[in-house]
């Protein structure tokens, strides 16, 4: 049977460069890998057919003599530059191996290849802490606990029953992958006895059944800076859990949430609070104090006539920035005008006279946009007048 085209087999076209002949393939030894498709023989052949073509064509040489010869430039002492033998004096094997390694990073698997058995860095830990408002705005130093995996103190990190030491995998010697050959082809996976590792324990530390590891609480300081917010991440380097077989430590990342505060209410750099204001002086103007996010107070002035709902600014008064001093934000204070309650006698003597002394009726209704509407409602007459429920 004649040989597919290696231009049809990969899909490209005969000007492909480099680039596109690896992609190519990459793409093509995924879907036909036996890893992806066990005991398909057909996914297996093509899988070979792939490889072949890539040999091929991503050789300058061998490609120019194909272009030039096409399959018969390797077959029986053709114009190949290797007598015919496209893989010269290599094992074809070997070369699919080498291909697989070079386009995926291992050898000939999906995995890293014989790296499964070196060192592994250890895994990050993710830490939640909810702090208040006033902390945010000071910054604090804290102590948190963290259930860790730490090396374990018996076998200090073997496995390994005291007195004993991990030994070489016989099924693999070591290198933590073994070979299976099928004709010209050579696939290689992780040691199923050692995992990948090339150690066995015969004999497991009891205390850690083997992993070298053991999980325990684990005390950290932690220095959260002032300004921060909800939703940011402090990140300390090395403070995760210990990598394997030697391999450096992963990282803590500590996800910050800031509380609800009674009183105040955040935007970025700035703080917003209701102030309650006493009706007169609400109407002729005054001081009234007010709390900061410090633990002070702050004097604000209420200009004649406030209104519910005026605010008022207090640059500087608000959160401090992460980028340092001269970047605070502002508080805003939104004033509340408190009416009266539980009113004597004299004092409402007192807010009739006012109104009469102000030429103002006393009837909330009789001015503004209600009072308006009273009139209207008023003077409408006969079938016209159809006052709401």
């Amino acid at each position: 049977m004649s040989k597919r085209d290696y231009y049809e087999i990969l899909g490209v076209a005969k000007d492909a460069d480099a680039k596109a002949l690896k992609s190519a393939y990459r793409k093509l030894a995924l879907k036909y890998h036996p890893d992806q498709n066990p005991g398909d023989e057909e996914a297996e052949a093509k899988f070979k057919e792939v490889g072949e073509a890539y040999a091929i064509l991503s050789d300058p040489e061998k490609k120019a003599a194909y272009d030039r010869f096409g399959h018969a430039a390797f077959e029986g002492g053709g114009g190949g530059p290797d007598g015919g033998n496209p893989f010269g004096n290599m094992d074809p094997g070997d070369i699919f191996e080498n291909i697989f390694s070079q386009v995926f990073g291992g050898a000939g698997g999906f995995g890293g290849g014989r790296r499964r058995n070196g060192p592994a860095r250890g895994n990050d830990l993710r830490y939640d802490l909810e702090i208040s408002l006033e902390d945010a705005f000071t910054g604090k130093d804290t102590e948190i606990v963290l259930p860790a995996a730490v090396e374990c103190s018996v076998c200090e990190g073997s496995g390994a029953e005291p007195g004993t030491s991990p030994e070489t995998c016989p099924t693999c010697s070591g290198a933590g992958r073994v070979r299976a050959t099928q004709g010209f082809f050579t696939m290689e996976r992780a040691c199923a006895r050692c995992s990948g590792r090339g150690k066995v324990i015969p004999n497991p530390c009891k205390a850690c059944h083997g992993a070298g590891q053991v999980r325990e609480d684990r005390a950290l300081q932690v220095k959260i800076p002032a300004g921060v917010e909800s939703g940011m991440r402090i990140r300390l380097s090395g403070e995760g859990e210990p990598g394997l077989r030697g391999g450096p430590k992963g990282d803590l990342y500590i996800f910050v949430d800031v509380a609800e505060h009674d009183i105040f209410e955040r935007d970025g750099p700035n703080l917003y609070c209701p102030a309650p204001v006493p009706m007169v002086t609400a109407a002729l103007g005054g001081e009234i104090e007010i709390p900061t996010i410090d633990g002070g107070r702050a004097k604000v002035t209420v200009p004649e006539g406030a209104q519910t709902g005026r605010k008022l600014r207090l640059r500087g008064k608000g959160m401090p920035s992460l980028r340092g001093a001269g970047h605070a934000g502002d508080l805003y204070v939104e004033m509340i005008v408190e009416t009266p309650r539980n009113l004597s006698h004299r004092q409402k003597e007192l807010l009739r006279e006012f109104c009469e002394c102000s030429g103002a009726d006393c009837n909330p209704e009789s001015e503004g946009f209600l009072g308006r509407v009273k009139k209207f409602w008023d003077g409408m007459t006969g079938e016209d007048q159809q006052r709401p429920n």
